[in-house]
């Protein structure tokens, strides 16, 4: 009967053998998925005998983990600014710049009606929600089949939110909203030939690739946003590295007080912020 320090080092060596990065970190993070513990958990149990039932679903794991699919979705969750989100291959995995995102909003926040565009896995909204219970969040997307993931994940952690189906703001005609949040697809079409191969073989194209420019969302929404806005009224939206100056052009005509580009960890334009006059 093999232990957890044999099955880890069986599995570094199958990945190595394979070329996976970080082999090591991808075996323990996948066995500690496979037994429902920490990944520090595993080295308090080093000598722990493991039954079949626990090795099962390790063995699949590891041939989807050599062919390049990306971790999260083959253990189908993240955790994401306090709040565990469900995935699959139907949205995209949320990364830790969008994290720094949800924070800046966090601390200019904290009630109002708040919409989450373009949600994917709804982790935006639900996580902002879970923060601020007060806001009233409705998250849409023009995919039936996000929506399906960000209803599940709303329900997983105990949050009330709306979901509607549709294109940018085409389903709020007539409404209007205090905040606005959106991580619309950015990649241009040229770029996303040279994406990584985890990215661009595994996430969905249709979140990935925002037109020939990757600014064609922000172009729509620098003209529709105003209307949707009460006076006073906060946007924030995630960007692509080099895109801050673009936008800044694009919406220098409309009636913002405040606009802001705000670069991530690396130094890089990340983030872009409104606020009505």
């Amino acid at each position: 009967m093999k232990t957890i320090s044999d099955v880890l080092q069986l599995s570094t060596a199958f990945l190595l053998e394979r070329k996976v990065e970080r082999a090591r970190r991808r075996a323990e993070e996948l066995l500690a998925g496979a037994l429902e513990v920490k990944r520090m958990d595993l080295y308090l149990q080093f000598d722990r005998p493991l039954v079949e039932k626990e090795l099962s679903p390790m063995r699949d794991w590891l041939k989807r983990c050599a062919q390049g699919e990306p971790i999260e979705y083959i253990l189908g969750k993240v955790e994401f600014a306090g709040c565990q989100i469900s995935i699959d291959r139907r949205v995209l995995i949320p990364r830790q710049e969008t994290e720094i995102l949800v924070d800046h909003i966090s601390k200019r926040i904290g009630q109002g009606v708040l919409w989450d565009l373009c949600t994917g896995s709804g982790c935006i909204g639900i996580s902002l929600k879970k923060k601020w219970p007060q806001l009233s969040v409705t998250l849409s997307d023009l995919s039936a089949d996000a929506l399906a993931v960000a209803s599940r994940n709303a329900e997983a952690n105990g949050v009330e939110v709306e979901l509607v189906q549709g294109d940018l703001l085409a389903p709020f005609l007539g409404k209007k909203a205090d905040v606005i949040v959106c991580n619309p697809p950015y990649i241009s079409a040229n770029e996303y030939l040279h994406l990584q191969p985890s990215v661009r073989d595994f996430e969905p194209k249709g979140a990935l690739v925002g037109g020939e420019r990757g600014t064609e969302y922000y172009e729509r929404l620098a003209v529709d946003l105003p209307g949707c806005l009460h006076s006073g009224g906060l946007v924030f939206l995630e960007i692509g590295s080099g895109q801050g100056e673009v936008l800044k052009k694009n919406f220098s005509l409309g009636p913002w007080s405040r606009m802001e580009v705000e670069k991530d960890w690396s130094g890089l334009d990340r983030f872009f912020f409104l606020e009505k006059q």
